[in-house]
C-alpha cells in the first residue's frame, strides 16, 4: 500500500525511536504536521524556530539520543541556522527537517523560498534536498546514522511540499552503506603502544578531557585510566562532567577562564594526554605557549582535529571509549607519581577565593551556594556570558550529561530552550538554568513553552543590567572605554514571569542568597530567581598570557 512521503517520514522517525520533536509549523510543512498529528510522537511547540534547535540540542545532550526539530521554509528554516551551527560546533547529534517550496518553483524566488542546504553546508555534518519522494526512507536512515556515528553532529533534510504530498511504496532500509564514510573507532596499535611508553616514562603527566569523552560514553574508562596512571585531570568547558569534580585527581577547567590549578598543571606537565577535545583558543591561549614543556598525545575520532590547534607528538585517531579501553590493556607502571601529585595539590591550594568586597551580590557565592544544595543528578544549563564561566568554574559537576552549555559558538539565548529540551528528555531530574539578563532576553518568549508544557524548571538570572562579558573585555583590552553594554531598558523580570504564570522572587541582599536558593530548589513549580549581582564583577581580574593582539581581534 502506498503512503504519502509525509507519512513515510513519521514512520521513519518512529522506527528511529524518536519520542519528541521540537518545532514551529508553517505552510511548507503542513503535510508533515498533518501526519504528525496522530502519530504518538510528542510535538513541542516553541515560540521561535531557533529555540526548536536549541531544545533539540538540550534533549540530545541530556539523553544521549538524536534531537529532532522541524521548521517551515524561508524564515522558518533560516531561524534554525544559529541552533544548527551551535550543535555543529559542539558535536551534538541532531536531525533538522525543513519544508521547501514545490520542486518546480525552486530557484524562482517564490514566497518563503531560501536555499537552506546551501546556507547550512558549512556547519552541518551533511544535508539533503529531497526532490524524489522514493528517496525519503533512505535519506532518513542515512541522516540518523550520520548524526550519531563518528563525531556526532547535525544533519539537515530539506523537503519540498509537493514531495511530502507524493505517494511512495514505504520500505525502511535495515542498514546504511555510505561510500567514503567509515569512522575509525579502534586506535592504531603502534600509536597506542607509543602513548603507553610515553606515559610510563613521564614524571608530570596531565589528562585533558573534552566533550568527546561524554559523547563516547567513556567516563568510566577515563576514570579508571586516570587512577591507573595517577595523573591529574583537567577539562575543557565542553568536557565538564566527563570527570567527577569531587575526585582527588580533578584540577578544574583549563583556559582563559579556567582554574589556576588546571592551567598551572598543564604549564608544568611533561606529558599532556588530550581526550576528545578540539583545543580551541579559549582553552589554549597562545598555541606556542600552551603546554610548551610537554609531549602531547591527542586522541580524537575526528582526524581533522588532531594537530589543528596544538602541535601533537603522538596522534591517535579513534573513539575515546575504545582507545582508552585499549590503553588500559597495556602494562603501564609509573614508578614515581607521588611527588607530582603533591605539587599539583599545592596548585589547588593556591586557588582559594578571597573575601568579596564588591557592590551588589557576589556571583561566586550564588554559584557555590547553589552547587552545595544540588545533587549529582541535577542538570545544570547555562547561557553564554560571565555566568556561564562562573558556573563552569565553581559549580561541582560529577555526572556526565548534567552540564549543558554552548561552548564553541557561544550562543546567547541557548539556555532557556536547552533547559526545556533537557527537562522533557529527563522529566524526573531537577533542571536548573543559570542565565544573565542579556542572554535571557534572547529567547525569553520560551517561558510560554514552559507554561504550555507544565515544565518544572528552576531559573536563576544573574542580573547586572550589563552585557558583562563584553564589558569585561572592554575593561581589559580597551582601557575601560565602555560602549553599548549597559542594558538600562531591562524589564522587571518578576513581572514578566507573572505574565506567563510563573512564580518569581527578587534577591538583593547578601544575607538572603542561601534562603532564596533553598526556596527555588524546593519549589514544585517553575520559578525564576532574579539575583542582582555586582555590575563590575569580573570572571578574571587579569587576562595574563591570553592578552595578545591575535586573541583581542578574535574575541574582543
Amino acid at each position: 500500500m502506498k503512503i504519502t512521503c509525509a507519512q513515510a517520514i513519521i514512520e521513519a522517525l518512529k522506527l528511529e525511536e524518536v519520542e519528541v520533536i521540537f518545532g514551529y509549523p508553517g505552510g511548507a510543512v503542513l503535510p508533515l504536521y498533518d501526519s504528525l498529528r496522530c502519530s504518538g510522537i510528542r510535538h513541542v511547540l516553541v515560540r521561535h524556530e531557533q529555540a526548536a534547535a536549541h531544545a533539540a540540542n538540550g534533549y540530545s545532550r541530556s539523553t544521549g539520543k538524536v534531537g529532532v526539530c522541524i521548521a517551515t521554509s524561508g524564515p522558518g528554516a533560516t531561524n534554525l541556522v544559529t541552533g544548527i551551527a551551535t550543535a555543529y560546533m559542539d558535536s551534538i547529534p541532531m536531525v533538522a527537517i525543513t519544508g521547501q517550496v514545490p520542486v518546480d518553483m525552486i530557484g524562482r524566488d517564490v514566497f518563503q523560498e531560501v536555499d537552506i542546504t546551501g546556507a547550512t553546508e558549512p556547519f552541518t555534518k551533511h544535508n539533503y534536498l529531497a526532490k524524489n519522494g522514493q528517496d525519503i526512507p533512505r535519506i532518513l536512515k542515512e541522516a540518523f546514522h550520520i548524526a550519531k556515528t563518528g563525531r556526532p553532529g547535525p544533519v539537515l533534510i530539506d523537503i519540498p511540499k509537493d514531495v511530502q504530498e507524493s505517494l511512495i511504496d514505504f520500505e525502511y532500509p535495515s542498514k546504511v552503506d555510505l561510500k567514503g564514510y567509515r569512522p575509525t573507532y579502534k586506535g592504531h596499535h603502534n600509536q597506542l603502544k607509543r602513548a603507553a611508553r610515553a606515559i610510563e616514562k613521564s614524571m608530570r603527566p596531565v589528562i585533558c578531557v573534552g566533550g568527546g569523552v561524554i559523547s563516547s560514553g567513556a567516563t568510566g574508562e577515563v576514570l579508571e585510566f586516570a587512577n591507573r596512571i595517577r595523573a591529574p585531570v583537567a577539562t575543557t568547558l565542553m568536557g565538564i562532567g566527563a570527570y567527577p569534580s569531587k575526585d582527588p585527581l580533578f584540577v578544574g577547567m583549563i583556559g582563559q577562564y579556567g582554574s589556576h590549578a588546571a592551567n598551572k598543571a598543564i604549564d608544568e606537565a611533561d606529558l599532556l594526554i588530550v581526550l576528545g577535545a578540539r583545543m580551541g583558543d579559549r582553552a589554549t591561549g597562545k598555541p606556542e605557549e600552551f603546554a610548551k614543556a610537554a609531549n602531547i598525545v591527542h586522541i580524537d575520532i575526528d582526524p581533522a582535529e588532531i594537530g589543528k590547534n596544538i602541535n601533537t607528538n603522538i596522534p591517535i585517531v579513534g573513539d575515546i571509549k575504545t582507545t582508552v579501553g585499549e590503553l588500559l590493556n597495556f602494562d603501564i607502571d609509573r614508578k614515581d607519581w607521588a611527588s607530582w601529585l603533591d605539587t599539583v595539590k599545592g596548585f589547588k591550594a593556591e586557588s582559594s577565593i578571597e573575601e568579596y568586597w564588591g557592590a551588589g551580590l557576589d556571583p561566586v557565592h550564588i554559584i557555590r551556594a547553589l552547587s552545595s544544595r544540588c545533587d549529582d543528578d541535577t542538570i545544570l544549563v547555562t547561557d553564554v556570558g560571565q555566568h556561564q564561566l562562573w558556573a563552569g568554574k565553581y559549580f561541582g559537576i560529577n555526572t556526565p550529561r548534567t552540564f549543558l552549555s554552548s561552548g564553541g559558538l557561544g550562543t546567547m539565548g541557548y539556555g532557556l530552550p536547552a533547559a526545556i529540551g533537557a527537562k522533557i528528555g529527563k522529566k524526573d531530574r531537577e533542571v536548573v538554568l543559570i542565565t544573565g539578563d542579556g542572554s535571557f532576553q534572547m529567547n525569553m518568549a520560551e517561558l510560554a513553552t514552559i507554561s504550555q508544557e507544565g515544565l518544572v524548571i528552576k531559573i536563576i538570572i544573574l542580573n547586572n543590567s550589563t552585557l558583562g562579558m563584553v564589558r569585561e573585555l572592554q575593561e581589559h583590552y580597551y582601557d575601560g572605554r565602555y560602549y553599548g553594554v549597559r542594558m538600562t531598558g531591562n524589564p522587571d523580570f518578576t513581572k514578566i514571569a507573572e505574565a506567563y504564570g510563573i512564580e518569581a522572587i527578587k534577591v538583593e541582599k547578601r544575607g538572603d542568597i542561601d534562603s532564596a536558593i533553598e526556596k527555588i530548589l524546593e519549589s514544585d513549580r517553575a520559578i525564576i530567581g532574579e539575583f542582582f549581582i555586582d555590575p563590575d564583577a569580573n570572571v578574571i581580574p587579569n587576562p595574563g598570557r591570553w592578552d595578545n593582539e591575535t586573541h583581542i581581534r578574535r574575541i574582543g
